[in-house]
């Protein structure tokens, strides 16, 4: 077993998740009525025999902060590991300036207090089970300076645009890292994890910040990929990228359909998060349900069809909700039609009766609006 400080990072600025971001950062999203993005890769970290943990926020941490609280529900070892939210104290004058080479050279007093020789970077917005002890394992018997996690996309023209691609060669190492502009179909997709010893990422971080103050450590990383030996890891599980509203959307919609689930959630390797105690849901008489995902103390009279609810969602008498992701404590009133829609936190649909969007383009109701 190899110790690993893990670091999850946040998104880059190109990740933007509809009007939902606008209320919480990426890794806090809700996720499948239950979880929060970030449930994934701190299990994936402690699933791993990761104990020591620190998370990084970029903006609006409060949510984040409240959901993972010390991390006793990751079975974080208190005597053994810790587990850090570290957010940045600066009010940078423009938003190129807060990167994730910025909040590490602001907390480098901690990453340098480490004694884990080696460091897992990975960021929340890629869904998947991933063993990092495997990933770090072949990392050494590789012999990388660098090792990146990347999986093999076959949409690419259409999903994951501007996160970055790989080129590798034949012995696996990477020879090119450059965004994904959609002109291919299949590419080699980074999922911005990555493994290398502690000392040499604090050398890297030091030389991105001195290098240009808009860099962000994939950038570093393209940069010395001539330089120092960068080899790949591929991940064969499946990975689910929410890079946006429509990603989001569709990532649900597939993930109804419980064979699809299963290749998400694996056999021995719990997904954790913080539980919620509430009432079981009600489903009233002459309500309908199929195809859906439904949290507990949701109060349902109406039709609900391929449809992902969170917690004490109610749905009343005559509404027909399809094909839509609808957020905790929302309403949807007598007789609305919703299809394709995604409805934030404490919204009430009402006086609308018809909310019509598609799966390439859903339509977003705000958080605690009133329509």
């Amino acid at each position: 077993m190899y110790e690993a400080l893990g670091i999850v990072n946040f998104e880059n600025s190109d990740v933007t998740v509809g009007g939902l971001t606008d209320y919480r950062p990426v890794s806090a999203l809700s996720f499948l009525g239950r979880f929060r993005l970030i449930d994934f890769v701190l299990s994936n970290m402690t699933n791993s025999g990761i104990q020591n943990i620190q998370v990084y926020t970029r903006y609006g941490g409060r949510q984040l902060f409240e959901h993972v609280g010390r991390g006793s529900q990751y079975n974080i070892n208190p005597k053994r590991g810790k587990l850090q939210l570290l957010s940045s104290d600066k009010q940078f004058r423009n938003d190129v300036y807060n990167h994730d080479i910025a909040h590490f050279m602001e907390h480098m007093r901690f990453i340098e207090a480490s004694k884990c020789p080696y460091v897992v970077i990975a960021p929340s917005y890629f869904v998947h089970c991933c063993d990092y002890s495997e990933v770090i394992k072949h990392h050494v018997e590789a012999g990388n300076d660098i090792t990146v996690v990347y999986t093999a996309l076959e949409n690419a023209d259409k999903n994951c645009l501007e996160c970055d691609t790989l080129t590798l060669d034949e012995e696996g190492r990477v020879t090119k890292i450059e965004p994904n502009i959609g002109k291919n179909k299949n590419v080699e997709l980074s999922l911005e994890t990555y493994v290398m010893e502690r000392k040499f990422f604090i050398e890297l971080v030091k030389k991105a910040d001195e290098t240009s103050a808009l860099y962000w450590l994939k950038d570093i990383i393209r940069d010395v990929c001539s330089e120092v030996k960068v080899g790949g890891y591929r991940q064969t599980n499946k990975v689910c990228c929410i890079s946006s509203l429509r990603t989001f959307h569709l990532t649900h919609m597939e993930l109804v359909d419980h064979k699809a689930a299963e290749e998400i959630f694996k056999e021995g390797w719990p997904i954790l998060t913080k539980t919620n105690d509430s009432a079981p849901t009600q489903y009233a008489p002459g309500s309908k349900v199929k195809a859906s995902l439904v949290a507990n103390g949701c109060y349902i009279e109406g039709t609900v069809e391929n449809c992902v609810l969170g917690r004490n969602v109610v749905v009343k008498k005559g509404a027909v909700v399809k094909n839509s992701v609808i957020c905790a404590d929302s309403f949807i009133g007598e007789n609305a039609k919703l299809d394709n829609v995604v409805v934030d936190k404490d919204a009430i649909v009402n006086h609308v009766k018809k909310l019509n969007g598609t799966a390439d383009a859903p339509i977003y109701v705000k958080r605690a609006d009133r329509i």
